[in-house]
């Protein structure tokens, strides 16, 4: 069980790094654009394996979001992604003081 815990911690600070890369301003179009066409696949119906298929659906759109997001913090400058990173570590390390 504490897999899953750890894996929601990773998922939430890849989520936040995402979120503050879609907000800042030096981010480059094509990670923004990537960024949200995986948000644009997990909301659309149109999917490689339908979600009415109960485990095999989510598990597609997880992975391919996964892969898109991967693809939009490659596309990120070194120093910027680092920067964001430090963010969103610093942000977790306080949330998780209180």
């Amino acid at each position: 069980m504490w897999k899953l815990g750890r894996l929601w911690m990773l998922m939430r600070k890849e989520l936040a790094l995402v979120w503050a890369m879609l907000r800042d301003p030096r981010a480059p179009a094509a990670a923004k654009l990537t960024a949200l066409a995986a948000v644009l696949y997990v909301l659309s119906p149109v999917d490689l394996v339908s979600d009415l298929i109960p485990v095999l659906g989510w598990l597609d759109d997880g992975v391919v979001a996964l892969l898109l997001l991967k693809l939009a913090t490659r596309f990120l400058p070194a120093d910027l992604h680092a920067a964001l990173r430090a963010q969103v570590e610093q942000r977790a390390a306080a949330t998780a003081r209180r």
